[in-house]
């Protein structure tokens, strides 16, 4: 993907409701996923990570910039992007009303599949999972974790080369991540798959990633393996401001630092050298 960017408008608000300021959700985001790797887009909330994905996968126009998968231009043939990759968004609400049985065997079918082959790999991708139990359940009836894992389920049929997944653990126990995790590594062994993985989960992405890319407001501010992620801030300081009201951004020295700062509410989360956390 090359000079990917997106900004949402501002939005006046009505009486009684404050006005949304503009917000660049992307900013001239440039990215090279190789074949096969499990690459992650790690970030905090609003950083951009789910904006960009969506626009990977044909759901959102960029104003700006390219995204080519496998030799396919997204952006002039957002319907292509279906033929290629599986996704499995934040919000997989369309699946609901289903059985876990149902939601995995319909998506098979969607993407092509016949009865047989569809039914064929539903059950091998549920007992994969440790979901046999639950096939008969709606995924309306399920727990979180659970919804969450039948989601994924449907998410492997009719296998796709890229596989695109939105913080696809949330809500798992551990034992259902480990799932999920080796049935990343099977496809990737077995059939080459490539894996996006949008994650905010520090240990997660350690753990997992062959490398990972870092944004902040829209930004990719840094983008390695892992252990080299940790070698660029080994010698960092970690400081976090929580202001009793707004940040006070008259003060020179707190407006010079807000450039560098990951802001949460009143929370403001800085990396310093340590000659700079000390003054």
């Amino acid at each position: 993907m090359r000079g990917l960017t997106k900004t949402y408008p501002a939005v006046r608000g009505r009486r009684g409701v404050p006005a949304t300021p503009e917000v660049r959700a992307t900013d001239d985001v440039a990215l090279d996923i190789g074949r096969g790797e499990i690459f992650g887009l790690l970030g905090p909330n609003g950083a951009g990570k789910s904006t960009l994905v969506r626009q990977m996968t044909g759901l959102m126009r960029p104003d700006s910039g390219s995204v080519e998968i496998l030799g396919h231009d997204i952006v002039r043939h957002p319907e292509r992007a279906s033929r290629i990759l599986a996704y499995l968004g934040q919000e997989s609400s369309a699946l609901d009303d289903l059985t876990v049985s149902l939601a995995a065997e319909t998506t098979g079918r969607l993407r092509g599949l016949d009865a047989r082959q569809a039914r064929a790999e539903r059950d091998a991708v549920l007992d994969e999972l440790g979901l046999t139990a639950l096939a008969s359940r709606p995924l309306r009836k399920l727990s979180g974790g659970q919804r969450r894992l039948a989601c994924f389920a449907a998410a492997l049929v009719g296998e796709r080369p890229l596989l695109v997944l939105d913080e696809p653990t949330t809500g798992m126990d551990p034992v259902a991540r480990r799932a999920v995790w080796s049935a990343v590594d099977r496809r990737r062994a077995e059939h080459g798959t490539t894996v996006l993985l949008v994650t905010h989960n520090v240990i997660e992405a350690e753990t997992v990633l062959d490398r990972v890319a870092v944004l902040d407001r829209g930004k990719v501010i840094a983008c390695d393996t892992p252990n080299g992620l940790k070698e660029q801030v080994a010698g960092e300081v970690r400081v976090e401001l929580v202001w009793r009201e707004a940040a006070p951004l008259h003060v020179p020295e707190v407006a010079a630092l807000r450039d560098r700062t990951v802001e949460s509410g009143r929370r403001w989360t800085l990396r310093l050298a340590p000659e700079e956390a000390r003054t």
